[in-house]
Parts: C-alpha cells; structure tokens; sequence
C-alpha cells in the first residue's frame, strides 16, 4: 500500500497496555475505502494473540471527522456487484472489533456519518469531542445503512429513537448524542478527545481481563440467544472468573489494603 491507512501505536495506560488504531485519510475525511476496510482486517489478525492488550481505541487523524462513511469517489467507479462486495468487507474486515475479547473504545474526534458512525457502534464505548456531529444520513440519498447501523443502533438507543435518526436522517450534536445514550461520554472543551479518552479507560487498562471479557460475551448474549439461556451462559463465564487466578488477586488485594494487580490468568 502506498499509504498505511490506519497506524497502530501502543500506549501504557493505567499498567496496562492499550492500542491506538488511528484513521490516517484526513484529506478524505477518513473515508473507508477498500483499502482501509482490508488494513482493519489486517490489524485484526494482527492483534488476536496479543496477550498484554487491556484496551483498544479507535480514532482518527485531525479535528475534522472521525470518519465521513463511504469513500463516494471510490464507489463512482462500482457497480452494484461491486458495491455488494465492499459492503461485504464490512463484515469479514471490522467484525472483529465487536467481537474483541477486550474492550474497544471510538474516540470521535469530528464527523462520524453513515458507515463511520456504523464503525464507532461496532465500538463497545465512544467518547466523542464537543465538536463531533453523528448519524446515519444514508436514506437522504436513497439507500439504507449498509454495515450493521439499523441493527446496532436500536440496541443502543432503542427501536423508536433508531427509527427517528435513520427516517429522518437526522444529525446530532455531541451533545444530543450523550442525552440519547449514543455516547457514553463528551469530552470537556478544549481537551483533545484521543487523551481524554485515554484516560477515561484507565480503570479499564487495570482492570481484570478475565472478567472485562466474560462481561462483555454475557452482554452480547443478552441479544443473541433467549434470556434463560443468556443466565445460563452467565452463570458458565461467571465461573470461568471464579476458578481465576486474577480472583484470588482481588481477594488478597482487598484484605492487603492494596490495589489488585491483574494478570489475565
């Protein structure tokens, strides 16, 4: 590739490590284009036996968009065969990212539209700067979201108010995005939101593996599968942390008066 589309670079946070996968077409508005989508899938293969990760934070290079969906230039040159394949690559490339064992974070640093809000929702958490603007336009041009956005987002703010933003084609502010629980956090004026996020997930990069991960499959069960057999999977990763080595920590840790350190084992 003649550009490297997203970089990864690793950040200690809070004793523990933390990947920053970062979008890099700032004068494309961070678009996907097919060679970004096949570079994520890249990263993910990359980083699946990476065992001293504790977090993963998506972002994007400069202050304008975290990523504006689609690369329209791109897709002039498709056709519907074409575009079936790209929207393809959305699943076999990004999936991955919703299915990570640790926890993934969307720091939104501008516009998240279309396929770039579709990308944070892949996201377990988004934290987004005060400038950020986030929807999911795609009906406006007569098409609907095409990477999962009209079934993550109603999981996420509910059928009703889904419904809403994609008829409509509605924009939120950050802002707006906070209040309907679209974001889990706004970072304060004048921070840069990478940071910022960064260290809000310090008790994330500390935290136990184990669990984190075990918490998260309980959680995505709970729309996978009917809800006696998502307690039933609770109860199974429940025990998979009760026979942990990182429990006994925590035990030890609190009658020691001191912090638990978390090895994953």
């Amino acid at each position: 590739m003649s550009e490297e589309l997203v970089t990864v670079t690793r950040r200690e946070v809070g004793g523990g490590v933390v990947a920053i996968l970062t979008l890099t077409r700032e004068a494309r508005m961070n678009t996907l284009s097919r060679a970004t989508l096949l570079r994520f899938g890249e990263i993910g293969r990359e980083l699946a036996g990476d065992t001293s990760l504790r977090v993963i934070v998506v972002t994007a290079a400069g202050a304008r968009a975290f990523c504006a969906g689609a690369d329209l230039k791109e897709r002039q040159g498709m056709d519907q065969d074409a575009i079936r394949a790209q929207l393809e690559l959305y699943r076999t490339e990004l999936l991955w990212l919703e299915r990570s064992p640790v926890p993934v974070v969307a720091a939104i640093n501008g516009v998240a539209l279309g396929g770039g809000l579709e990308l944070a929702l892949l996201c377990d958490l988004r934290v987004a700067a005060p400038h950020a603007t986030l929807g999911l336009p795609e009906v406006t041009i007569g098409i609907i979201p095409g990477a999962g956005g009209t079934q993550r987002l109603p999981r996420v703010v509910g059928e009703a108010r889904a419904k809403e933003l994609i008829l409509f084609g509605r924009r939120l502010t950050a802002d707006e995005a906070l209040t309907i629980g679209l974001v889990n956090r706004v970072s304060p004026e004048g921070e840069d939101v990478l940071e910022d996020a960064l260290r809000w997930v310090e008790p994330l990069a500390a935290g136990a593996p184990l669990a984190q991960a075990a918490a998260l499959r309980a959680i995505d069960a709970a729309y996978e599968v009917p809800f006696e057999r998502g307690v039933e999977l609770e109860r199974l990763f429940y025990d998979t942390c009760l026979r942990s080595q990182d429990r006994v920590e925590a035990l030890t840790a609190f009658a020691e008066k001191r912090r638990p350190v978390f090895q994953g084992r």
